[in-house]
C-alpha cells in the first residue's frame, strides 16, 4: 500500500437488513405495515383538510382521495424488503385513536454491507405531530438500528425546502451535512435534498439524552414537557 491517508478498517460486522417486529415504546408501539393499517390511517391523512393536503407536500406519494388507493400502496409496503415500513400504534389510553395506527416511518436505502441505513417515509398525522410518540418512533428505529442491527451510521434526508423535516433532524441530534442541489424530480417539481446522520460514536449521549426527556418525570400531569430534548443533549 502506498503512503497516501486511507480510511480506518471497519472492524464491525455486517449489519443485519431489518426484519418485521415489534418495537415497543411507552406511548406507541411499532408494528409491521399491513393493509388494514390504511382503514385506520386515511380518516387522518385524506384530503378532508389544509393539514392532511400539506402532509404530502414533499411526500413522493400521496395525496390520497380514496381508502383503496391508500390500501393498494400498503399491499405494496407490506411486503417491501426496501423500504421496511412500520405503522405507528397509538397506546395512550381513552385516546379515539387507542390501538390504531396514528402514522408511518420506515427504514430504507438499507445497505448492510456499509452498515448504513436511512429513517425515512415519516407520516405524522395530527394526531402524532408534537406528542411523546412522535419523538418515541424515531428513538425506538435508532436504538433498533445501532444497538441491535448494528449499524454504524443513520441517516435522514428531506427536500431542502422542508424547514419542519429540517428542524425535526436537528432537533433528535441528526447532524447537518449539507445539501444535494437538483437531487430528485418529485412530483415534477426539482428536490434538493438535505442531509443529515447520526453516527454509532455518538449514539450514547443521544441515547441518554431521550431516556432523559422520555422519563415520565419529565412531564407534568398535562403532558407537558419540563425539559426539553436539547437541554438533555446539552447535559449528556
Amino acid at each position: 500500500m502506498s503512503n497516501q491517508p486511507v480510511g480506518a478498517i471497519v472492524e464491525l460486522p455486517v449489519s443485519t437488513h431489518p426484519a418485521p417486529t415489534t418495537l415497543t415504546g411507552r406511548s406507541i408501539n411499532l408494528v409491521p405495515l399491513k393493509i388494514t393499517h390504511a382503514d385506520e390511517l386515511f380518516p387522518l391523512v385524506n384530503n378532508a383538510d389544509s393539514f392532511q393536503t400539506a402532509l404530502w407536500d414533499y411526500i413522493p406519494d400521496g395525496p390520497y382521495d380514496d381508502v383503496a388507493h391508500l390500501r393498494a400502496d400498503f399491499a405494496a409496503r407490506e411486503i417491501s424488503k426496501d423500504p421496511v415500513f412500520f405503522a405507528i400504534i397509538d397506546t395512550r389510553p381513552s385516546r379515539p385513536t387507542t390501538g390504531n395506527a396514528i402514522g408511518y416511518i420506515a427504514f430504507m436505502n438499507i445497505s448492510p454491507e456499509h452498515r448504513r441505513i436511512e429513517i425515512g417515509h415519516v407520516i405524522f398525522t395530527m394526531a402524532l405531530q408534537r406528542t411523546i410518540g412522535a419523538t418515541e418512533a424515531v428513538y425506538l428505529l435508532l436504538q433498533h438500528a445501532i444497538e441491535e442491527l448494528g449499524y454504524r451510521r443513520v441517516e435522514w434526508k428531506c427536500n431542502a425546502l422542508n424547514e419542519g423535516s429540517r428542524r425535526a433532524a436537528l432537533r433528535l441530534g441528526f447532524q447537518f451535512e449539507g445539501v444535494f442541489r437538483q437531487h430528485m424530480v418529485v412530483k415534477g417539481r426539482n428536490r434538493d435534498t438535505a442531509w443529515f446522520s447520526i453516527v454509532r460514536e455518538e449514539w450514547p449521549e443521544l441515547k441518554k439524552a431521550f431516556d432523559g426527556w422520555l422519563d415520565e418525570g419529565n412531564f407534568d400531569e398535562n403532558g407537558a414537557q419540563r425539559r426539553r430534548l436539547e437541554e438533555f443533549r446539552a447535559s449528556a
